[in-house]
C-alpha cells in the first residue's frame, strides 16, 4: 500500500524533474550568419592593415581537445601597419555551443599553461565610437626575451563577461531563457617591452577593424547591442 510519505516524496521528485527539465536549454542561438563563417566577416585588408595567416599563435585550440570541441572555427592573423612598424596579433575563436568550459580558455589562464607569467591583469573598455565600448581585460604576460600586451573580450549571445563568476552568471541567465548560445573569444596582442605603447595600437587597431566589418555582420564580434548602437550613430 503506497503511504502518504510515498505520495509526498512522489510528488516532490516530479516537480524537481519537471522544473529540471523546464531549465534545459534547447534552442539554439547563434550571432554568427547561416553559411558564413568569421573568417569570411572579417576583413584581410582595412586601411593601411595587411593580415596574413599564422598557426603558431597561443591558441586555447588543440586537436582532439576539449577546446577543439568547444571551438568550432579560430582565426590566427597578424596585421602589418603599411608604413609603420606596428603588426598586431589577432586570434577569434567561435563556438556555436558553449559551457562552463569556456573560461579555462580565458588568455589569463591559457598564456601561464604556455610559459607566460601574468604580471598585468586589468579591465578595460574599449572605445568603438562615441558612447559605444566594449568591455575588456587587458594583461601582460611575460616569458624570457617576450612581452606581450593583449586586449581580449568574450562574448556568451548576447553576453561580454569579463570574468569567470560574470560569465557564469550569463551562461545561467541565457539557459533560464531555453537558449544554448554561441561565443566568441576575440584576443588582441602586440610585442614590445612598453605595455602603454603596446595598448595605444591596440586601441588604434581594434576600433578599426570593428568599423571595417560590414554592420549587419558586426554582431557576432560585439553582440546585437554594440552592433546596432554602432550602426545608429552611422559608423
Amino acid at each position: 500500500m503506497i503511504g502518504r510519505r510515498d505520495i509526498l516524496v512522489g510528488s516532490v521528485c516530479l516537480a524537481g524533474a519537471g522544473a529540471a527539465y523546464a531549465l534545459t536549454p534547447r534552442r539554439h542561438v547563434t550571432l554568427l550568419g547561416r553559411g558564413t563563417t568569421v573568417e569570411q566577416v572579417v576583413p584581410r585588408t582595412f586601411g593601411d592593415w595587411v593580415a596574413h595567416d599564422v598557426s603558431d599563435l597561443v591558441a586555447p585550440q588543440i586537436e582532439g581537445s576539449l577546446a577543439s570541441q568547444l571551438y568550432g572555427e579560430t582565426v590566427g592573423r597578424i596585421y602589418r601597419e603599411q608604413g609603420a612598424a606596428a603588426e598586431v596579433m589577432m586570434l577569434l575563436a567561435h563556438g556555436d555551443t558553449q559551457s562552463d568550459d569556456l573560461q579555462l580558455h580565458r588568455p589569463e589562464v591559457c598564456y601561464p599553461a604556455f610559459g607566460y607569467a601574468i604580471s598585468q591583469n586589468t579591465v578595460t573598455d574599449v572605445t568603438l565610437a562615441k558612447g559605444v565600448s566594449v568591455p575588456s581585460r587587458c594583461l601582460v604576460a611575460d616569458a624570457p626575451d617576450r612581452r606581450e600586451t593583449i586586449i581580449y573580450w568574450s562574448r556568451l549571445g548576447e553576453y561580454l563577461p569579463i570574468d569567470r563568476r560574470q560569465q557564469q552568471i550569463d551562461r545561467l541567465e541565457t539557459a533560464m531563457h531555453g537558449d544554448i548560445a554561441d561565443g566568441l573569444l576575440a584576443r588582441f596582442s602586440v610585442l614590445g617591452p612598453d605595455p602603454a605603447a603596446s595598448v595605444g595600437v591596440l586601441e588604434r587597431f581594434i576600433p578599426a577593424l570593428v568599423l571595417a566589418v560590414l554592420a549587419g555582420q558586426r554582431d557576432v564580434l560585439i553582440g546585437s547591442r554594440r552592433a546596432t548602437a554602432l550602426a545608429s550613430v552611422g559608423v
